[in-house]
Parts: C-alpha cells; structure tokens; sequence
C-alpha cells in the first residue's frame, strides 16, 4: 500500500546547482526503481538555518512529495544519511493527517449552517420598523436610588 509523504532536505550551500539537480534526480530514481511515484520537486532555495548544523548557518532547501511505501522510504532515508552534500533531512507522513482533516470537513458538512438560513421573525412580534418610538426615561427617583 503506497503512502504519502513529504521528505524536507537541506543541501550545503557550496553544491554547485548542476550537482543539486544530480542529487535530486538520484532520489527520485531510487523513489521510481522502488515502485514509488514523485508527486513533485520544489526548490525552496538558499534559506538561512535556524541554527548551525554541520558548520553551516545557510542552505539550498529541496521538497520532495512521493508516493511509496515504508521499504522505498526507508532506503531514501538511507541514502540521504550518507550522502555527504545532504546536512539535514526529515520525512513525514501525509496522509494520515489529511484523512483527519477529511473527517473533519464530512463532520462540518453535516451540521447545519446557522449562518446559511435566514433568519425568521417570531411569531406575534411586531416588525421593526413599526416600533420607533423611543425607550421611556426612568423617573427621577428611581435614577437617584440606583
């Protein structure tokens, strides 16, 4: 059974571009010799880290969102740990969480919208409009008492 994940991983900033490309495109065919499948591959860029790693304060941001299952994704896992250019990585499973947001929403959907139906006005009560005249002012007494 194929899942969804998401693999985040940072690549030194003194890789060359062409060899960032040769690193991704290494991925992705272990993800395709494996009987996965590569959603997408962004390049987020140059980004500051949030703290040295490795000796390093900056790096080149790579996602890859892949489908497979656990055997592809462990031997990803694999290579990136030992992949020198690579300083950091992490995977996360996405679709677990999107089946919680779909429970979510079917669960919404069902409750009806207080906000979708217009409001009616009670019976016997009078239209707005009809009743404007003013609140009378409380009796000078009864303001000192209060």
């Amino acid at each position: 059974m194929d899942r969804f994940y998401e693999v985040m991983f940072i690549v030194r900033p003194d890789v060359e571009e062409a060899d960032v490309d040769k690193l991704i495109a290494g991925f992705e065919h272990t993800v395709t010799n494996g009987g996965g499948t590569v959603r997408s591959t962004e390049k987020w860029g140059r980004r500051r880290l949030a703290y040295t790693v490795r000796k390093f304060n900056d790096g080149n941001y790579i996602l890859m969102t892949i489908d497979a299952d656990g055997a592809v994704v462990h031997e990803l896992e694999r290579r990136l740990r030992v992949s020198e250019p690579v300083i950091k990585f992490i995977t996360v499973r996405m679709d677990e969480e999107q089946k919680r947001l779909d429970k979510i929403k079917a669960i919404r959907a069902t409750r009806k919208k207080l906000s979708a139906q217009p409001a009616a006005p009670a019976e016997g009560a009078e239209p707005a409009a009809e009743t404007s005249a003013p609140a009378p002012a409380p009796a000078p007494a009864e303001a000192a008492h209060a």
